[in-house]
């Protein structure tokens, strides 16, 4: 279950397939994927760029154990996780989640978990830069509820 961060841009779906070439035809049922992209608004405000920050080491660890805690908690065969740091421009992909396993239920339930599990808890700064000056972003997670994990 690989965790990349990239500070550079990525194709999800180009790395979805090519990480998908080296798994067992056949083992699995159902591939769920997740792709976050950059929006140009947030919080009421034009967003022209974004600058995410992290803590190496540490952000690899804590997204490996949401992957982990999916693992054990839905019957999943593997996971990817790729998220960007540095500059980010609207339109622009920050994370893909991706989940294999036997059957649709298990790669829903595991997908929805690492994403908000990562949202809630990988060391990311977020500061967001737009006609109001750059202004720090408080928190990731206002669209996630008690229910999504």
């Amino acid at each position: 279950m690989p965790v990349l961060i990239k500070p550079h841009r990525f194709d999800p779906y180009a790395a979805l397939v090519e990480y998908q070439k080296g798994l067992r035809a056949g083992s699995y049922g159902a591939v769920v994927s997740f792709v976050g992209v950059m929006r140009d608004f947030n919080q009421g405000g034009e967003v022209s760029t974004m600058t995410l920050e992290y803590y190496p080491g540490m952000t690899e660890k804590q997204i490996e154990r949401s992957c982990q805690m999916a693992l054990e908690k839905y019957s999943m065969d593997d996971a990817l996780v790729i998220h960007r740091v540095g500059e980010i421009t609207p339109d622009e992909p920050i994370v893909l989640v991706a989940v294999w396993s036997a059957h649709r239920s298990a790669a829903f339930d595991g997908c929805r978990c690492i994403i908000n599990d990562l949202k809630q808890h990988a060391p990311f700064w977020k500061s967001e830069q737009g006609q109001q000056g750059t202004r720090w972003v408080a928190t990731n997670t206002p669209d996630i509820t008690k229910d999504d994990t």
